[in-house]
């Protein structure tokens, strides 16, 4: 018999977008579904149309609830769950038709916790680039032990493409029920999924990119204050994952989250510098990566920190503009050339 999958749709203000995402779900070719739609305090017709699609399906459940932002919803939506899987789907985005089927079969098939799957992102203006779709053999499963899968993740590789968010992802309900989501931050996904991967034992991927992910929708979180985002939130999660990978008895694979981390970071820098007003936002992560120096230079002594990686780093640290400024020259004359080649 089929297993009950409970998804989460968290929903606020997006009347134009729900209607699509709801039926993309209903027309799952996987109909054993419980979905709980959680409107957060909508001020457009967003709670009506919840509640107008509620009636003409049974699987759907609506909570109305207080704004209290994405993490408070899905936790709202969390507390409600009955199915033995559960998944996420953000109200403006919407997924394909077999992508429940899919993730569902292939957790039965290999007895794992998690199953992941890539995306695509669209631009509202029309669909842009198929993101994770980097080599040629979609509509394969991979599975993956829990090391090799948190490695994937927290390295970034380009084999498995596995990214942070809860949506890419149908988790066995034991494994995160209990879990919840930190309430008033963004980027909420980096320790949810971090948690779920360190407790499980086994991961499927499948490379096929079922969800559809609305990159630039207006007023949406991830488009509001980068800078502050990157700095209250994502950076102090980054953190926290490096501490909570070591804490979980793997040092090694923390060491390396750390090294991913303060690539990262140099990332960031570049960043802020490309703006006035976030050249303040870049200056402090100048100060962090001078604090945890000591640090930098431990692990870039690993075999895996490619010179390169050592080469900025010294001279970011050495001066932050030269570094800049080199990396502009080599945007600017180095890639071209390359690309010509």
């Amino acid at each position: 018999m089929e297993k009950l999958i409970s998804i989460i749709v968290p929903v606020y203000n997006i009347e134009a977008y729900l209607p699509r995402c709801v039926d993309s779900i209903l027309a799952q070719t996987y109909p054993q579904l419980e979905i709980i739609l959680v409107d957060d305090g909508s001020t457009d017709d967003s709670a009506n149309i919840c509640d107008s699609y509620a009636k003409k399906d049974g699987r759907i459940k609506v909570v109305h609830k207080k704004n209290g932002g994405l993490s408070d919803a899905r936790n709202a939506g969390m507390n409600l769950v009955s199915g033995e899987y559960i998944g996420f789907v953000d109200g403006d985005d919407w997924i394909d038709e077999d992508m429940y089927r899919a993730m569902y079969e292939a957790c039965e098939r290999e007895n794992a916790q998690v199953a992941v799957c890539r995306y695509k992102q669209i631009k509202t203006s029309g669909q842009g680039g198929k993101a994770g779709m980097i080599d040629s053999s979609a509509g394969n499963s991979v599975l993956l032990s829990k090391t090799r899968a948190l490695e994937a993740y927290v390295c970034a590789d380009e084999k498995y493409v596995i990214y942070n968010s809860v949506w890419s992802k149908l988790f066995l309900a034991d494994l995160v029920k209990e879990m919840r989501f930190p309430v008033g931050k963004n980027s909420e996904d980096i320790m949810f999924t971090t948690k779920a991967f360190c407790k499980m034992e086994r991961l499927v991927y499948l490379d096929v990119p079922y969800y559809n992910y609305v990159l630039d929708r207006e007023g949406s979180i991830m488009n509001e204050k980068a800078g502050q985002r990157r700095l209250q939130d994502e950076i102090p999660f980054w953190k926290e994952q490096i501490a909570y990978i070591a804490e979980a008895g793997m040092p090694e694979l923390s060491d390396k989250a750390a090294y991913h981390f303060y690539r990262r970071m140099l990332f960031y820098y570049i960043e802020f510098m490309e703006n006035k007003d976030t050249r303040e936002f870049a200056k402090e992560i100048i100060r962090q990566l001078k604090i945890e120096k000591e640090n930098i230079r431990r692990i870039h002594r690993k075999d895996y920190a490619a010179i390169g990686d050592k080469m900025r780093m010294k001279l970011v640290l050495a001066s932050p503009i030269a570094y800049y400024h080199a990396v502009k020259l080599y945007d600017k004359y180095v890639i071209p050339l390359r690309s010509r080649a």
